[in-house]
This record gives structure tokens, C-alpha cells and sequence, in this order.
């Protein structure tokens, strides 16, 4: 079986020293870099599934390299950072990554955290067809993650916002929970005063908002979560 690689992208020595053992010892392949890049000469001699990234980089830091990485990639972005503001953590999810984890951190939890990014992605990987799901003029291609407008405007979007969006439109008509979108997201249960969700719906309604032609598609449904309301076929 094949053993998922897992890059750690940090230039604290000690620090990148300490991922390396652990995620060696729960039998990962673990390749290392110091900035964007190192980063780079690695995602291209190495089948890299995860990357675990501190923000506060030499160079580019790692929310610009973040959005490289989630634009061109289908891979596993984890943010492990000292940066614990809400604004880092918001941009952070934005840009397309799959979790943020602020040091200290338990090492247990960030094993835990990476193995559900993994499952969840191995799983996306082997379920990959090439249906195209269309809604009130839009188009969404599952594989390649991208939203064809009404206008024909091609728009990329990130990994946790097309899970979000795939959850609601396959549950069309129905409310479908921030828990079940979170673990659907991220594959961790939702934590108080969590904003994951919230800034992926605001982003999509604005993909949304950009066509004139679209009506609202996305209801919130005060205290219980979220209904995709377009038409699906």
C-alpha cells in the first residue's frame, strides 16, 4: 500500500526536527523545507499528499505560498503556526486550507487532524467521476473543482468551499447542519466560536453574487444551519 508523504514546510529547526519523528513514527514519508522555495524542489521530485506549513516564513510567507499551493494542487494544506489571530486563521481558511493548529500544539491532535485530511482526500480521489452537476445556470465540474458561470466566466475554487458547496447541492432542499459541513470540510467536529463555516458560505455567495443572473442559492436557517435552494440537474 502506498504511504502517504506528508511535507513539513518550517524554518525553525527543532520544530521541523520534532514533525519529522512524529510523523515518521505513525509511518508517514516526511520530506522537509525551509521556505517557498525549498518547498517548490520538493512538490516537484515528490508525490506530496499534506503539507503542514508555519505562516511566518523566510521569503514568501505561507499565505502567499498557500495560494499556489491550493490553486494548482490537489493536495492537504495544514497551517501550524505561533499566529493565533482571527484574521491569520480567516485568511488562512480562505485561501483554501484544510485546518489551522496554532503552537503549542498537541502532537496527537495534529496526527489526528492529518490523518482525517488524508482519508478524506484518498476517498475524493477514488469517487472522482467526470459528471458535471448544473444549477440554475452554472456548472460545476468535479474533478477539477472549478464553477463555469452563467456567463461562461471559469472560477477555481478551493478545496473546503467545493466540499461545502458538494455537500449542500447533494442535499438540495434540505438543511444541512454547520456540524455536518464542518466534518465534511475539515473531518473534525465543530468547535465553539468556529468561523469555518460562516467564511465559506460568505465566499461562496459571492462566486454566486458575481452573476446577475443568479438568484440567492444558499438560505441560512438561523440556529440550525444552511439549505441550497437552486435547481439541480
Amino acid at each position: 500500500m502506498h504511504k502517504a508523504h506528508i511535507l513539513i514546510v518550517e524554518d525553525e529547526d527543532v520544530t521541523r526536527f520534532n514533525l519529522r519523528n512524529l510523523f515518521e513514527a505513525e509511518g508517514y514519508d516526511v520530506s522537509e523545507a525551509i521556505d517557498g522555495e525549498a518547498m517548490d524542489e520538493q512538490l516537484k521530485n515528490n508525490q506530496i499528499s499534506l503539507v503542514i506549513m508555519d505562516i511566518n516564513l523566510p521569503g514568501k510567507n505561507g499565505l502567499l505560498l498557500a495560494r499556489e499551493l491550493t490553486n494548482n494542487r490537489e493536495l492537504g494544506l495544514i497551517f501550524l503556526t505561533g499566529r493565533d489571530s482571527d484574521i491569520d486563521k480567516i485568511l488562512g481558511l480562505e485561501i483554501g486550507a484544510d485546518d489551522y493548529l496554532t503552537k503549542p500544539f498537541n502532537p496527537r491532535e495534529l496526527t489526528i487532524r492529518a490523518r482525517n485530511i488524508l482519508n478524506r482526500i484518498s476517498v475524493n480521489k477514488s469517487e472522482q467521476s467526470s459528471a458535471i452537476i448544473t444549477f440554475n445556470g452554472w456548472e460545476l465540474d468535479s474533478n477539477s473543482r472549478k464553477m463555469t458561470s452563467p456567463e461562461q466566466e471559469t472560477i477555481p475554487i478551493p478545496r473546503g468551499e467545493f466540499r461545502a458547496l458538494k455537500l449542500l447541492i447533494d442535499h438540495a432542499g434540505q438543511i444541512v447542519s454547520r456540524q455536518q459541513l464542518i466534518k465534511e470540510m475539515t473531518g473534525r467536529d465543530l468547535r465553539s466560536n468556529d468561523r469555518t463555516v460562516d467564511v465559506t458560505i460568505r465566499r461562496l455567495r459571492k462566486h454566486f453574487e458575481s452573476s446577475k443572473e443568479t438568484p440567492e442559492l444558499i438560505n441560512t436557517i438561523h440556529g440550525e444551519g444552511y439549505r441550497f435552494i437552486g435547481s439541480v440537474s
